[in-house]
């Protein structure tokens, strides 16, 4: 199992074990890491009713214009609601499925299968897989805003590197 390297200001690259799926790398050890994509925990529940052994959590993730998150997979499953932006989405091995609307009244926009890539817009979601690989990037100009649950087993890492 990979960890992920997260940029973090001052610190450079760590490694996380609750990451976005995001890798960047410096020119030089000198070169100050740029903070391309960067991940807030917003609230966290171990063991939430009916998931024992789980932890659920929520997260916000920003994506900077021209920024990348590396192939990766989740050992859980993963829901991303793309608040602002357009992001650039890859399916690799596996699916994932696009929707727009409340949870309740969603209407799928689109099934993605291995080698399709779909822009999921601001106010889209995507429900991705337990094990699916993808990887997604920033091709506008704006940073990208996605709230992400995960609900993954606790003690392992939301996402993995490929």
């Amino acid at each position: 199992m990979k960890r992920l390297l997260v940029p973090v200001a001052g610190l450079g690259l760590i490694a996380s074990g609750f990451g976005a799926g995001m890798a960047v790398s410096a020119a030089s050890a000198d070169d100050p890491v740029p903070v391309t994509v960067t991940r807030q925990s917003l609230a966290e529940a171990a063991a939430p009713p009916g998931a024992p052994k789980r932890t659920l959590g929520l997260s916000k993730v920003v994506v900077m214009p021209g920024s990348t998150l590396a192939s990766h997979h989740h050992p859980g499953a993963q829901l991303g609601y793309i608040a602002e932006g357009a992001l650039t989405y890859t399916v690799e091995t596996g699916s994932a499925t696009v929707l727009k609307g409340p949870g309740d009244d969603a209407t799928v926009v689109k099934r993605l299968k291995p080698g399709q890539t779909y822009t999921v817009k601001a106010g889209q979601w995507l429900r991705e897989e337990q094990g699916e690989v993808h990887h997604a990037r920033n091709a506008g100009t704006v940073p990208i805003v996605i709230y992400i649950a995960t609900l993954f087993k606790t003690g392992k890492p939301a996402a993995i590197s490929d």
